[in-house]
């Protein structure tokens, strides 16, 4: 297993490499830094001839450097520079090229009170990748494994690539599996009719759950509810050890992500790392 990590020597590259840690420790994944930089960059990547380094080789170098810094002794990494005309881009390429079965990202940009407010970058992922995509909310630093799984349960259909890389991931790592369904009071219409369909959907799921994972194992469901996505986030209770997953939005091309508008709410409140899978995604054992 693999997971594409973006990376740049600053607070958001350090939080993307927390996470891959985290995600990667039980897993004996394998991590990929990508280090982008633009077509025709003046940069050599091993210098044979001993001569000058030129200020931005001396850049990449630092780069790999403190990057590779990071990643605790006996997990394996390799760092590598990609040309390409975006720094997404460059990711998808990478992950493509290396079979990867996510990309981890640092999804914070500016923004003292947002622990999400997503970039450039992130935001590009988000409409366009292949694979599956792990957000690191800004200043993540936890790389112990994992402690419990939630997943984001919708009612409409598409779902199934979530669902299944949620319940092999908790299978998998031997962590429980939380079901959360949000319910949206202000757009829900008949508050009372909204909440009680929430119920019986993320039960059927859970029902559907339970039998796709050993006989004992965690598996619980929770309907969250408040005037706004946010709010309904916001009265959840959430471990320091926890990862969302969500699923694309129905308007994605088949396996493409596209971040539909709940999910959008929901990563602005949202206090732990998220993973987004592309819609109709088959490859889910590659994941986490």
């Amino acid at each position: 297993m693999r997971y594409v990590v973006g990376y740049t020597p600053t607070e958001r590259g350090a939080d993307a490499v927390a996470l891959a840690t985290s995600l990667a420790l039980a897993q004996g994944a394998h991590l990929d830094l990508v280090y982008v930089v633009k077509k025709g960059a003046p940069y050599v990547a091993l210098n044979p001839e001993g001569g000058h380094v030129s200020a931005a080789e001396q850049e990449v170098l630092a780069a790999e450097r403190q990057g590779l810094g990071l990643i605790p002794q006996g997990l394996p990494a390799t760092f590598h520079v990609r040309e390409a005309d975006s720094f997404a881009g460059g990711l998808i390429d990478a992950a493509v090229e290396l079979k990867a079965g996510l990309i981890v990202v640092g999804a914070a940009s500016t923004g003292l009170f947002k622990r999400y407010t997503v970039g450039t970058v992130a935001n590009a992922l988000l409409h366009a990748s292949p694979v599956p995509v792990a957000l690191a909310p800004r200043g993540y630093q936890r790389t112990a494994p994992m402690t419990r799984l939630t997943l984001a349960v919708g009612q409409r259909a598409g779902a199934e690539a979530a669902i299944d890389t949620a319940i092999n991931a908790a299978k998998r790592r031997g962590v429980p599996l939380r079901l959360v369904s949000l319910v949206e009071l202000d757009a829900a219409g008949d508050a009372g009719e909204a909440i009680n369909a929430a119920h019986i959907h993320a039960n059927t799921v859970l029902t559907a759950a339970s039998g796709k994972v050993p006989a004992g194992h965690e598996v619980s469901v929770a309907v969250a509810h408040g005037r706004t996505i946010e709010e309904a986030i916001d009265g959840l209770e959430w471990h320091d050890g926890e990862i969302l997953i969500v699923g694309s939005s129905r308007l994605a091309e088949r396996n493409r992500i596209f971040l539909g508008s709940t999910a959008n709410k929901v990563l602005r409140a949202l206090p732990v790392p998220m993973v987004v899978v592309p819609r109709d995604y088959e490859q889910v054992d590659a994941v986490l």
